[in-house]
């Protein structure tokens, strides 16, 4: 499956557990609407809806595909005998159709959220003006329609219990670490530079995820820039999609570091990761410049973690804190990038700084971000609605 690793990996591992699965989602590389189409997945039931979606589609055809998709969920998913709904947003929609078979089937909803909706889009000027006041009565009545609530960072958890929910009911499961995945030989890594001349050995920090408006991607543009004037030899590779992707290909080469310290790459299938991030030097999650994207639990961060390479980020909040605490990576200053040059070239040049630094990430994902063990949490949860 494509997307969805959290969901997917969750629900397989309740597979195992013993549990039946139907999981309702969307196909979302269809270029047209269909009609729903059913496949097993490792034991899991999974039933697709294809709906054209993709991050560089502007934000009124995203809503568009969220509410089409809600609309035929609800109906969908009162199909099925179940015991316990779990509906994992973004976007704050995909309460509609689980309060929907809720209601419908009389058992009760657990809801995940993924993102702070609608602080999110209001702070970046997505939602503005009349779509506020029903974007918050969504977020009000998608939370007290659920018997428990599963947030995936402490940030998230805040925003959840400010809305009015209750602190007992909400549950920080984070994002999950695929060790087995990611732990390959060194030789994996090597491969992978050899396939790119401009690579050979020179140090390389990467960004492997979404180019979306709030990802914040042309900070590492503007941050080679910096660093060229101190390290030429020090090289960023970007890969993914997204809104911005053909903007941050444009602004490195208004800086002048396209093709020469700052490369851009289509996102690379995923059984290709483990080899990006075992090239990798340090690995890197950014976000603009926004207090509210504080709480974001982005999965490239816990792949670097997985991986054992130390990760940098460019926002405070609970990963900056985690970082400081275990001594698993950098805090880039957002607004200095002179500064933040100077501090990544000083943990380049500083290999015992990256061992050491490697062996606090690798260990923070087999300690606390285990996903076996994340996953028993949920479960827990799912149980605890259920017997009610």
């Amino acid at each position: 499956m494509s997307g969805g690793t959290r969901s997917y990996e969750i629900a397989r591992r309740l597979v195992t557990a013993g549990h039946k699965v139907h999981m309702i989602t969307s196909d979302r590389r269809s270029k047209n609407s269909g009609d729903w189409y059913h496949t097993a997945e490792e034991g899991i039931h999974v039933h697709w809806l294809p709906v054209p979606y993709g991050n560089a589609m502007p934000y009124h055809k995203r809503i568009k595909a969220f509410l089409n998709y809600a609309a035929k969920a609800g109906p969908y998913a009162s199909r099925f005998k179940a015991d316990v709904i779990f509906a994992t947003s973004t976007p704050l929609t995909i309460a509609l159709p689980a309060i929907y078979a809720s209601k419908r089937l009389k058992i009760p909803m657990v809801f995940e959220v993924r993102d702070l909706w609608p602080e999110l889009p209001i702070a970046v000027g997505a939602l503005k003006g009349p779509l506020i006041p029903p974007a918050r009565w969504l977020e009000r009545f998608a939370y007290k329609n659920s018997s428990e609530i599963v947030a995936l960072s402490p940030g998230m958890k805040e925003g959840v219990v400010r809305a009015g929910y209750p602190s007992e009911h909400v549950h920080v499961i984070p994002n999950s670490c695929d060790v087995d995945l990611f732990q390959v030989p060194s030789e994996v890594g090597a491969a992978f530079r050899k396939r790119f001349p401009w690579l050979d050995n020179r140090p390389l920090v990467i960004y492997a995820g979404t180019f979306g408006r709030i990802n914040g991607v042309g900070y590492l543009a503007r941050l080679a820039a910096e660093t060229r004037k101190l390290a030429p030899e020090v090289c960023f590779l970007a890969v993914g999609d997204g809104y911005e992707f053909d903007m941050v290909t444009r602004l490195s080469r208004e800086l002048g570091v396209l093709n020469q310290n700052f490369f851009v790459m289509p996102q690379l299938p995923k059984s290709e990761m483990p080899a990006l991030f075992s090239a990798a030097t340090i690995s890197t999650s950014t976000v603009i410049d926004l207090p509210q994207m504080w709480a974001n639990s982005a999965n490239k961060f816990f792949d670097s973690l997985a991986s054992g390479r130390p990760v940098a980020i460019n926002y405070a909040g609970w990963q900056a804190d985690l970082i400081k605490e275990t001594g698993a990576g950098l805090v880039l200053p957002p607004k200095d990038l002179p500064g933040a040059a100077r501090l990544l070239i000083s943990a380049l040049n500083n290999k015992n700084w990256l061992k050491k630094a490697g062996k606090a990430a690798l260990a923070l994902a087999r300690d606390r971000f285990d996903r076996d063990l994340l996953a028993k949490q949920l479960e827990a949860v799912l149980l605890k609605a259920v017997h009610k």
